[in-house]
């Protein structure tokens, strides 16, 4: 049974703080933190990771021409655990051939059953999450899809409160139904369209649940493994799950058959997978989850905007409205917390 939703009067004591923290956290000022925290290196390697990660659609859509969303999936996978994995394991052979006689190594703790349940938890959801949003984007724009696919810090939050014992402000409440109330009226804007855009839809936002249980269960394991490591156990389970998957459903035959279609899933596995995806887990080093989670806002406009330079995607004004609400509402919402990683551990 859960706890009751507790509204705060203090924005910084929420989602800061640890369920089981009996302290109080100490007072900070988000935009002097920010401020005398800024790093223009960090900066730059985040406005990098949006960049790589905005095009995940675009590239999605150009892969699914020739083969489908699962296979999509599959060969960003396979071409990520490839490229990454092999890069890893030259790294661990050349720190062993370089290391002198009698030098430390460090030695990690085995890895508990209770980690290894997380770690496949984390791959198979992450997969479903990948399969759903790649599926949405056959039957919805991508701007549709990127919009109620960036609900995901809606979720994680509302996950946080329901299952971590999490609470939060007047703020985040009035962010979160302005944000929903933007998503009902972009699904309700797409009905005159036919129903095959509304499943789209529908399949964009379950992806964003779904990514949600992601995020939540992949910081419980950032304390253990490294980004590098989580992203690894991820790619390699969701290939255990997708080769079996796709090869009863379309055979063998399941790779892309020209030059167009190979860019696609090896940009999708090096750009969006191994870019974008590594350089915002190192981001956290510097930012916390809610000034990232605030920046990547900008994701759905740049997607709307590439897919508008590349594949002539029109939006209509209520497909405007709805995004300028659901911004608005993840603004808010994001903004009820602290932005620099300091602030954000302080307490």
């Amino acid at each position: 049974m859960t706890q009751p939703l507790e509204i705060q009067a203090d924005p910084l004591s929420s989602l800061t703080s640890s369920p089981q923290s009996h302290t109080p956290p100490a007072p900070t000022t988000i935009a002097n933190d920010a401020a005398s925290s800024f790093d223009l290196g960090a900066a730059i390697s985040l406005a990098v990771a949006l960049i790589s990660v905005s095009f995940a659609a675009i590239f999605m859509r150009y892969s699914e021409v020739e083969i489908s969303a699962n296979s999509t999936v599959l060969c960003r996978f396979l071409v990520f655990t490839i490229t990454f994995g092999t890069i890893r394991v030259i790294g661990e052979l050349r720190q062993r051939w370089t290391a002198q006689d009698g030098d430390e190594r460090d030695i990690s703790p085995p890895i508990s059953a209770h980690q290894w349940v997380l770690l496949g938890s984390v791959g198979a959801i992450a997969t479903a999450s990948l399969v759903l949003w790649a599926m949405s984007l056959t039957r919805t724009s991508v701007a549709n899809s990127v919009l109620l696919n960036n609900l995901t810090p809606l979720f994680t939050t509302l996950g946080g409160w329901l299952f971590l014992g999490q609470r939060f402000e007047r703020r985040f409440i009035v962010g979160l139904g302005i944000a929903l109330i933007g998503a009902f009226a972009l699904g309700a804007s797409d009905l005159h369209l036919g129903g095959t855009t509304l499943i789209g839809d529908a399949y964009a936002l379950l992806s964003a649940v779904f990514l949600a249980a992601y995020f939540l269960l992949a910081e419980r394991l950032r304390d253990r493994f490294s980004a590098t490591i989580i992203l690894l156990c991820r790619c390699s389970i969701g290939i255990l799950i997708l080769v079996p998957l796709v090869i009863a459903t379309e055979g063998v035959h399941f790779l892309p058959t020209t030059s167009h279609g190979w860019l696609a899933v090896i940009a999708l596995g090096i750009i969006c997978e191994g870019l974008g995806q590594r350089l915002l887990a190192k981001s956290f080093e510097k930012f916390s989850s809610s000034f990232i989670s605030l920046f990547l806002l900008l994701e759905p406009p740049l997607s709307a905007l590439f897919a508008w330079f590349i594949f002539s995607e029109q939006m209509g004004i209520s497909n405007l409205i709805s995004f300028i609400l659901v911004s608005i509402g993840l603004y808010i919402a994001k903004f009820s917390h602290s932005t620099s990683h300091e602030a954000a551990t302080a307490s």
